[in-house]
């Protein structure tokens, strides 16, 4: 689905992603591991774009990224990107946040953006939050709504850029269950997590990057129970 060659992001005279090449298949669960200042949220911003990565490609449904003559805007819509803040819209309901981008960019009926929303918001157990605030709502609260909001959008794979660490620690397994159910009905998921437990049980494949190159990739097994590099067992030591 994703086939990422060579990816290289630099910031002014720092290189931040130094020739990234992965392929991420339909159905995988892949967690992205590592320590800050590693390029995690980089590699997961320049997926969609969101940073325009320096060099290389994305093949994304055989469509490269970084053609400049691709509708990029139309290959967002397939990526759905839920972040550590939850960048709702505070001046709207739940409901209208849910509605608002397939209304407009689906041009989705008001009434089925509307039943769609009802229905996710129900799957996590926020139904009768829809005409809330956002301020009315705990953070583990707006990370679900935030996770409902890119699946109105109907992705082909969602994004997370660390979506619990801007959470209280209580707050932090309702946003993995839901994560979780994702996973096992079949979404194409790339996870930056500091959540080893998660990325342990959940993910199929993980990916260990230090210093703008992925160090270590492989299932979790190998990389939680038989690291290679002594610097993921380092890692690993701190985090564990």
């Amino acid at each position: 689905m994703i086939n990422v060659k060579n990816l290289e992001k630099h910031f002014g005279g720092e290189n931040v992603l130094n020739g990234i090449s992965v392929e991420i298949n339909k159905g995988d669960v892949v967690c992205v591991i590592g320590p800050s200042g590693s390029g995690k949220s980089t590699f997961l911003r320049c997926l969609n774009m969101l940073e325009q990565p320096t060099g290389g490609q994305i093949i994304f449904e055989g469509d490269d990224l970084m053609d400049k003559h691709i509708d990029l805007n139309a290959h967002r819509q397939k990526m759905g990107m839920v972040f550590q803040q939850f960048n709702l819209f505070p001046h709207m309901t739940i409901l209208g946040n849910l509605t608002c981008a397939p209304v407009m960019l689906k041009k989705m009926s008001k009434s089925q953006a509307e039943q769609k929303a009802l229905d996710l918001l129900s799957r996590v157990g926020l139904a009768d939050r829809a005409g809330d605030y956002p301020s009315q709502l705990s953070g583990g609260q707006q990370q679900r709504v935030a996770i409902c909001r890119a699946l109105c959008m109907e992705p082909d794979v969602m994004l997370f850029d660390e979506p619990t660490s801007a959470l209280d620690p209580e707050m932090v397994g309702e946003v993995l269950d839901v994560m979780k159910e994702l996973a096992e009905e079949g979404m194409t998921m790339v996870v930056v997590t500091h959540e080893m437990g998660f990325a342990r049980e959940v993910s199929n494949r993980v990916l260990f990057l230090d210093g703008g190159v992925i160090a270590e990739e492989g299932s979790p097994d190998a990389i939680f129970n038989h690291p290679q590099s002594e610097r993921l067992k380092s890692f690993l030591a701190k985090v564990l």
